[in-house]
């Protein structure tokens, strides 16, 4: 009966899974002094841990038949650079641009693929490490909306940076005020012209950003939420001794959910590496 009552309730349960280990409490929806010290944590310790295998994967090339470790990446590396050649046509932007795009579709992967422990394993060591039973911890950075529209904002400034490295300050400025609707000769059309054409570039701009970021978080969030709800199915059954068939329910729903999560952690990475090419491309090209 004790156990009972201090057992958390399902609402409970999602709602500490769902909390963020922060510097400060959070006191507003926007609030730029609260930092998400595991989402950085987790993204710093990923993203070094792929430079670690790609750096490998460079050392232990060989000229000869390659080992599957090598085949994997060499297929990798392929794919990636053959879709910055689809996209950038611009060689020497490439040689920067290929690079990052494979380094964005690995470490988008690797902070994907975090969904796939268990949904108490890391929480519970981190409690265990601190002694504190409610301490918080998320360990998919992904389904962190601050980290997703950080990486959707990079793109957004590698885009002017391109914009202007290519098409110069003035062609530029010229292009946000002479697109999409053009401009007239009449003097008062060209200025109400120009006016409504910065506008829908400054809309296009943040309309990408934000649905850049939004589309890899809400379906990272929506992963998570579904794998607490299962680790519940466990949680009822072995509360209840007339959950009988919970376990079972627990192990097939996990187990198909994983899988069809394969597809979905390496597809929303593909599809995130993917916007980052066609942006960088649309700022090399002219309207």
């Amino acid at each position: 009966m004790a156990a009972e009552a201090n057992a958390p309730t399902a609402s409970e349960y999602i709602v500490h899974h769902l909390q963020h280990l922060q510097n400060i409490k959070q006191k507003s929806i926007i609030d730029f002094s609260v930092i998400n010290l595991d989402s950085i944590s987790v993204s710093v310790i990923l993203g070094v841990l792929g430079i670690f295998v790609m750096w490998l994967a460079a050392r232990t090339a060989t000229s000869g038949v390659p080992g599957r470790f090598q085949a994997a990446v060499e297929m990798l590396v392929e794919m990636v650079d053959n879709q910055a050649k689809a996209n950038i046509h611009n060689a020497q932007s490439r040689k920067f641009i290929a690079p990052l795009a494979l380094t964005v579709f690995v470490w988008i992967f690797l902070m994907n693929a975090m969904d796939m422990l268990p949904v108490d394993l890391l929480p519970l060591l981190w409690q265990g490490a601190t002694g504190d039973h409610h301490a918080y911890l998320r360990v998919v950075p992904t389904a962190d909306l601050s980290t997703t529209l950080g990486l959707s904002t990079a793109v957004l400034i590698l885009c002017l940076y391109y914009s202007v490295k290519i098409k110069g300050l003035g062609g530029w400025a010229h292009e946000l005020v002479s697109a999409p609707f053009g401009t007239s000769k009449n003097p008062v059309f060209a200025v109400i012209l120009g006016i409504v054409n910065l506008l829908m570039q400054i809309i296009e701009y943040v309309a990408k950003t934000v649905s850049h970021g939004m589309r890899l978080f809400g379906n990272m969030y929506a992963g998570e939420l579904v794998f607490m709800l299962i680790a519940l199915m466990g949680g009822a059954a072995a509360m209840s001794l007339s959950g009988v068939l919970l376990p079972v329910g627990h192990i097939i729903a996990g187990t198909i959910w994983a899988i069809f999560h394969i597809l979905v952690i390496t597809l929303q990475a593909f599809i995130f590496m993917m916007l980052t090419l066609i942006y960088l491309g649309q700022a090399h090209e002219a309207h």
